[in-house]
């Protein structure tokens, strides 16, 4: 048994954390939130947190085969992923949100909230290279583990204590984070499907 790989973990943590952005994905996850009840929203964080550990756990372990059956590339996922969180973007910025206790909106801490805005193109292709980075070695998988655990720790930690946050804007400044979080969603949706055909073009 080869011994912890702290290297690999800090690097891995670093990387997994800046790419989450767990608190800068708070305003967002408090305007999708908006309408649910404290005890709603928090399901929600749980249910986002635990949807991102999972798909990146399972990416981590067979992404690339993955990736190779569907004969699809990291691009073409970053660019889905930029054009999902762009429509969500849009729903925020046009006040079309949809109504949390509606039926077709139940779901929204697994979409968009645990895919693609915690577990995004970013995060998976870095657990994809974190794992091949392990060599398949214990000391080395349980880098990768923990720092995963951690970030996904902070995330919900951070999404957890999301509802002070939210009565002390109120409805007014909830509804202004709203606005302010669509325009962000937007920039950051356009920025990866942009980088996703930079990388194409180049390669082409």
């Amino acid at each position: 048994m080869t011994g912890f790989d702290v290297t690999l973990f800090v690097s891995t943590f670093t990387t997994l954390f800046v790419i989450a952005d767990p608190f800068g994905n708070l305003p967002v996850f408090i305007a999708l939130t908006s309408r649910m009840t404290p005890r709603e929203r928090r399901t929600a964080a749980w249910q986002a947190t635990m949807t991102s550990f999972v798909v990146l756990s399972v990416f981590g372990l067979f992404g690339n085969y993955i990736l190779d059956v569907l004969h699809l590339s990291v691009e073409a996922v970053q660019l889905s992923g930029g054009l999902l969180l762009l429509l969500v973007a849009l729903q925020l910025l046009t006040g079309h949100e949809d109504d949390p206790g509606e039926p077709g909106s139940v779901n929204v801490a697994l979409v968009p909230l645990g895919v693609p805005l915690l577990a995004g193109p970013g995060s998976i292709v870095a657990v994809m290279m974190a794992a091949q980075q392990s060599g398949k070695t214990s000391g080395g998988i349980w880098a990768v583990v923990v720092a995963m655990v951690l970030v996904h720790l902070v995330e919900w930690v951070t999404m957890y204590f999301g509802n002070p946050l939210h009565r002390l804007l109120g409805e007014g400044g909830t509804m202004f984070l709203v606005r302010i979080s669509g325009m962000l969603l937007a920039a950051i949706a356009t920025q990866l499907m942009i980088d996703a055909v930079l990388t194409i073009v180049a390669a082409a």
